[in-house]
């Protein structure tokens, strides 16, 4: 099947327009065999698509090709409501993005006493996705506590506790340091409930004295600082969507 559209954009054009270096590079990337249009390996440097149809694909990552479509990624600070209005009047998500001219939407939560990496997105199916328990997209967390994580309470995370409206288990953990007071732990989790860190560790009585969210999916917060935001680029949008089988 032929992916040529006579009145389309020429394929290298549109991998330039979306980050993936010069049209130069991006010619090389095609004649190299790096890329596929709907499922199809293109290498014809002359091939021309269309944007609004076509499904560009480079070493098997999706290239989001709607430049209207934007996801904003926000390190939330502490005290603010992980919604884009709030009845009480605290701050919310919105106010980091109200120069913006998207209609922008958060992805899933973070709650109120807790930072860290959370999404803003106008893409709505990707947002469902990411925020959909079925996808399993993991969530990595710095999170101190008070105690010592043991290694029976450790495995007590990693194989399931009650947290009151069923079970909850770590994917992965790692204790970073301890001084039996207090203890600095690293986990990842897929389940999206509701303050579910939080109660995790209260279920093994070490409570949560601060979280971190550090990473969702491929994307980590980095040296983010805290309080700004940033646009992904094509590429980071391209992983989060091949996570969800976008």
């Amino acid at each position: 099947m032929d992916v040529h559209v006579n009145d389309g954009v020429r394929l290298q054009k549109l991998l330039a327009d979306a980050g993936f270096g010069s049209r130069r590079k991006c010619e090389e990337l095609i004649a190299r065999g790096h890329v596929e249009v709907n499922g199809q390996l293109v290498t014809e440097l002359g091939t021309r698509v269309d944007p609004a149809t076509a499904e560009v694909q480079v070493d098997g990552m999706r290239v989001e090709l709607d430049t209207g479509k934007i996801v904003v990624a926000l390190h939330k600070p502490v005290g603010v409501v992980s919604a884009m209005s709030d009845p009480e009047g605290r701050p919310t998500l919105a106010d980091f993005v109200k120069d913006r001219p998207e209609r922008l939407f958060h992805v899933g939560r973070l709650d109120y006493d807790s930072q860290g990496l959370i999404f803003m997105t106008n893409d709505g199916e990707l947002a469902n996705r990411l925020s959909h328990p079925k996808y399993h997209v993991p969530k990595t967390y710095i999170v101190t506590i008070e105690g010592e994580l043991f290694p029976r309470l450790q495995k007590m995370l990693l194989e399931g506790v009650d947290v009151g409206d069923g079970f909850a288990k770590a994917d992965r953990l790692k204790l970073l340091q301890t001084n039996g007071e207090y203890s600095l732990v690293e986990i990842q989790i897929h389940d999206g409930r509701n303050r579910i860190v939080r109660r995790m560790f209260d279920a093994v009585g070490c409570p949560v004295i601060e979280l971190v969210r550090t990473k969702f999916g491929p994307i980590k917060l980095g040296e983010q600082k805290l309080g700004r935001t940033r646009v992904l680029n094509s590429t980071e949008v391209g992983s989060l969507m091949k996570a969800v089988n976008l």
